[in-house]
């Protein structure tokens, strides 16, 4: 089966959420996933379930678990590297259906990686992989090279009237 560039991106809610749903699906029909979360660390709802439910699953956390303002510290950029390595080199094995880089456009967005690292990531795809790129502020050149771009836009949301995120819904 041939394997596809997705990229989830915008302002609304639901890109990990589309990913983790593209997991779900992926391990019904048997097929092996890599889920590498830029940005994020930390024990979250879905990483408690994959764990627990999907042991096929393979998660790689390469992020301090906070929200990064203005220049990022030299331990998030030592993290996304290294997160960025892992990556590359679990697509590269063989033993990946589907690669999924959470929050990859964030961490291009923030200062952590380079948009041409992902853009080679792609270059560098087997045939047979399904690689999926989630985030906020997807890079025009990404978007471009993607075979697939779903942009969730926020319409509402009842974080503006200081709803934090709840347990089992958004955290």
């Amino acid at each position: 089966m041939k394997g596809y560039v997705h990229v989830y991106t915008g302002d609304g809610k639901g890109k990990t959420t589309a990913a983790l749903g593209l997991i779900v699906r992926a391990c019904g029909a048997g097929l092996r996933v890599y889920l590498c979360q830029f940005i994020k660390g930390g024990i979250y709802s879905e990483i408690r379930t994959l764990k627990k439910r999907f042991c096929d699953v393979t998660i790689q956390q390469c992020g301090r678990g906070c929200f990064i303002k203005d220049t990022p510290s030299r331990k998030d950029m030592k993290l996304a590297r290294r997160g960025l390595a892992k990556l590359r080199a679990a697509m590269l094995s063989g033993k990946y259906d589907v690669i999924i880089a959470d929050e990859a456009n964030c961490a291009i967005a923030c200062g952590l990686l380079k948009t041409e690292q992902f853009l080679k990531l792609i270059d560098e795809k087997p045939e047979h992989v399904e690689l999926i790129f989630t985030g906020r502020s997807a890079p025009k050149k990404l978007i471009a090279r993607a075979d697939l771009v779903t942009e969730m836009k926020e319409v509402k949301h009842y974080f503006h009237k200081g709803i934090k995120a709840r347990p089992g819904i958004e955290d």
